[in-house]
C-alpha cells in the first residue's frame, strides 16, 4: 500500500489521546448534470456551502463531487483545504470522494485515495460487479492545538453491485486497520482512533453495514441513535420519497458520539441535495 509515514510523525503519537472533540459531517452533495434540471449543479452551490457554513463542521467528507464543484466548494469556504482526488484517473477526473478540514484546526501528516477494487493502489481499477470506479480517501489528522492525531476515511460505495459493496466494507476495514498499524510503528498499545463518513448505499440490515459494525479486522460504531429512524437520502424534492438511510459517519471506540443529526434544512420545495448531510460530535473517551 501507498502508506509513507516518518520516524517523526510516529514518534509524535503521544498526543494521541488527550481529550478533544470534533464535529464531523458527511455530505452526498450530487454531482453535476444536467439531467437534474432546476436542481443542476449551477442552481445549488450557494445552497450546498450555505448550509456547511451554517453548520461549521470542523471536518466534512463529501461524496460525488466533481472538479468544477470542488473549486466552488474551495472558494466558498476558504476556511478550509481538503484531501481527495478524482476517481477515474487519481486527479481531477471523475467524483471525489474528499476531506475537508479546517486548516487552522489540522495539519494533513498522511494522505491517500485507494480504489475499491482487488487493485486498490491502481488509479480507475474497479472489480467484483461494481458499476463505477469507486474511491475511499484516507487522512491522518493532527490537531494543531492537543496534538491529537487521528485517521479519517471518507467513501461511496457502489449503487449497483451488492458483490462490490460486500467486498468495499472488508477491504476498507482491512485498510484501515492496517495504516493504523503502520502508523503506530507495530506498537499494538498506542491506539489511533479512527473516522469513517460516506454514502455507502447500504440500509443498516444489508451486509455491508453489519460487516462494517462487526469485529473482523477492526470494529467500527454507527454514530447514529439506534433510536434514530430519519433518513438520508431523500432525493430533491421535499416529501417525494420515502427516505432511506444509506449515509453514516462511524467511528472506533475510543469516540463517544453525541449531538447526532441529519439535517433536513430545505428550500421550500427542495432540498440542496438529493441527499441529506448527516453532523455529529465526536469526542475522545
Amino acid at each position: 500500500m501507498r502508506i509513507l509515514l516518518t520516524l517523526a510523525l510516529i514518534s509524535g503519537l503521544s498526543g494521541i489521546m488527550q481529550a478533544q472533540s470534533v464535529n464531523v459531517m458527511s455530505y452526498n452533495i450530487r454531482l453535476d448534470t444536467e439531467a437534474d434540471g432546476v436542481n443542476q449543479w449551477k442552481n445549488r452551490p450557494d445552497k450546498v456551502i450555505g448550509l456547511i457554513k451554517k453548520y461549521n463542521p470542523d471536518l466534512f467528507g463529501v461524496q460525488e463531487a466533481m472538479h468544477n464543484q470542488m473549486l466552488d466548494l474551495q472558494k466558498g469556504l476558504p476556511e478550509y483545504s481538503y484531501v481527495g482526488v478524482g476517481r477515474d484517473d487519481g486527479k481531477e477526473k471523475g467524483e471525489y470522494s474528499a476531506i475537508f478540514y479546517k486548516k487552522e484546526m489540522f495539519e494533513v501528516l498522511v494522505q491517500n485515495t485507494f480504489w475499491l477494487s482487488e487493485t486498490p493502489d491502481m488509479p480507475g481499477s474497479k472489480s467484483w460487479d461494481a458499476a463505477i470506479t469507486r474511491v475511499v480517501t484516507f487522512a491522518l489528522l493532527k490537531d494543531k492545538i492537543s496534538g491529537k492525531i487521528f485517521l479519517y476515511a471518507n467513501s461511496h460505495f457502489d449503487h449497483i453491485g451488492k458483490e462490490a459493496r460486500n467486498n468495499s466494507a472488508t477491504l476498507i476495514k482491512r485498510l484501515i486497520a492496517s495504516t493504523i498499524k503502520i502508523a503506530s510503528g507495530q506498537n499494538e498499545n498506542q491506539k489511533i482512533p479512527a473516522i469513517v463518513s460516506g454514502d455507502f448505499n447500504s440500509e443498516p440490515t444489508d451486509a455491508p453495514y453489519l460487516t462494517i459494525t462487526n469485529g473482523e479486522h477492526f470494529r467500527l460504531f454507527d454514530s447514529r441513535p439506534t433510536d434514530n429512524l430519519t433518513g438520508t437520502f431523500c432525493g430533491f424534492e421535499l416529501n417525494k420519497m420515502a427516505c432511506k438511510t444509506i449515509d453514516y459517519i462511524f467511528h472506533s471506540e475510543d469516540w463517544k458520539a453525541s449531538n447526532y443529526q441529519v439535517i433536513q434544512d430545505n428550500y421550500g420545495k427542495y432540498y440542496p441535495s438529493d441527499h441529506l448531510p448527516v453532523l455529529v460530535t465526536l469526542t475522545l473517551k
